[in-house]
């Protein structure tokens, strides 16, 4: 492995310290120290120079406005006028907040292809089996071929599987 000199050394750390990315500071150390290094040899470099690369600052996203809710007439039929209903309130049809309308369960034994599944009971009665996937995407398959659930079921059950979830660890 190639060797700084103790100048060199100490400019090579500034250009780490100064957040310069490893392929840069690769490129840097050819053109200025004529030193031409392998990908791995640059991480032993700076392993021996005792810095820490700086991760990248993520970019900022520009605070988006606030957006007042609008009254829709399917989610919030039920709702009476400035009444707010929080993320983790069960809904009952009707769109107003109620309790224990939308059951969720986990099954014991997990479907195949599935990381997680379960079943779900909502509030009209009617059945659907759910799982997400080993690649994290959701499934929701009714009992009743063509059944949809309502808009405010459907919010219930995110809620109850986010809690349900959560107790095992997800």
């Amino acid at each position: 492995m190639a060797t700084l000199s103790t100048e060199q050394q100490s400019i090579a750390r500034q250009w780490i310290a100064d957040g310069m990315k490893l392929s840069d500071f690769q490129r840097r150390l050819e053109t200025d120290f004529a030193l031409k290094l392998t990908y791995m040899e640059v991480r032993f470099l700076i392993d021996d120079l005792k810095v820490v690369p700086k991760d990248p600052e993520p970019p900022k996203a520009p605070p988006a406005p606030p957006v007042p809710p609008a009254p829709s007439a399917s989610a919030g039929a039920g709702t009476p006028p400035g009444e707010v209903v929080e993320p983790d309130d069960v809904l009952s049809p009707e769109g107003g907040a109620a309790g224990g309308e939308v059951e969720v369960t986990v099954d014991a034994v997990t479907r195949p292809n599935a990381m997680v599944s379960g079943r779900v009971r909502f509030s009209d009665g009617k059945g659907a089996a759910w799982l997400i996937d080993n690649y994290g995407r959701p499934g929701l398959v009714a009992d009743e071929k063509g059944y949809r659930p309502s808009q405010p079921d459907m919010m219930a059950f995110q809620a109850g599987l986010e809690r349900e979830l959560a107790k095992l660890g997800f």
